[in-house]
């Protein structure tokens, strides 16, 4: 293929999705107290991350891959392939785009591009699926920029934390505002909105929640036989089945893929928390 597809590990792409579509991901890093691992289910596999995040005295804090980390893959991906596009984190989530643009400064002769998703999670990792989806078809680069522009305008994500102890821990949402949530059983839906994270709808009790997502569903999608639909889950395998059976018997989608939140995610949202992306054709 003339054009590579690079995204980081915040994406959470599933593994097989990854090598279907020839996706490369560079790993951000995870950082409990003074332990730093390689978000690569190879430092930390994503079980031991939960089970770590559940008892450590201290909450996860997460770093951006090197420069040095994207130059190795840089180098590697340029012995077959033309030119590089990066589909990486929100600028104002991570300085991960920084990393990528200072390697890519080190090889001025490579067509090396940063693009900036304004998403985390499966949104970036949408886009960058069908980004490498048309460079497996031979598209240009030209082509496969104009698809992101029009990709990153039709992804939405929809995230249920059922508590908000990790975000108040991590500094994301006020200790008063916490308390009150919890006092009220407020169960907030969060999107993402100009590249954050950001308050969709706040709503009572955890099943209300998880139901409200879907009538949110609901109102957004136009027609379901154009949907893809990814649902992910941080830790709770059993609620994350349940949710996903609920939104494929509903919408029977054209695309359906189940997965995790991974570490990078999941260490603000902490275990037990719930999402949705989709998206229409």
């Amino acid at each position: 293929m003339p054009v590579a597809i690079v995204t980081d590990s915040s994406s959470d792409i599933p593994k097989d999705i990854c090598e279907k579509y020839n996706v490369t991901v560079v790993p951000l890093y995870v950082i409990f107290g003074n332990e730093t691992y390689r978000d690569n289910e190879k430092d930390i596999t994503l079980k031991e991350f939960y089970n770590k995040i559940k008892v450590s005295p201290v909450m996860p804090t997460t770093s951006q891959p090197t420069p040095g980390d994207f130059l190795e893959t840089y180098k590697e991906l340029l012995k077959s392939h033309d030119s590089i596009i990066n589909i990486l984190i929100s600028k104002k989530m991570s300085g991960t785009i920084v990393s990528a643009e200072l390697a890519a400064k080190e090889l001025s002769g490579a067509d090396i591009t940063v693009i900036d998703s304004e998403k985390v999670h499966m949104p970036c990792g949408f886009i960058a699926v069908r980004a490498a989806e048309l460079a497996s078809q031979g598209k240009s680069k030209e082509e496969i920029m104009k698809a992101v522009k029009e990709y990153k305008e039709k992804v939405t994500v929809l995230f249920i934390p059922s508590t908000l102890e990790y975000l108040k821990r991590g500094g994301r949402i006020g200790r008063a505002k916490a308390l009150l949530a919890s006092l009220l059983e407020i169960k907030p839906i969060l999107t993402l909105h100009d590249g954050e994270v950001s308050p969709y709808k706040n709503t009572r009790r955890w099943e209300q929640g998880r139901q409200e997502i879907i009538n949110l569903m609901e109102s957004m999608i136009k027609n379901p036989s154009n949907l893809h639909v990814f649902v992910g889950d941080s830790d709770m395998k059993d609620e994350g089945d349940k949710f996903a059976a609920k939104i494929k018997e509903k919408f029977s989608p054209k695309e359906f893929i189940r997965g995790d939140i991974g570490c990078i995610v999941g260490s603000h949202l902490g275990p037990g928390a719930l999402a949705a992306t989709f998206y229409e054709d």
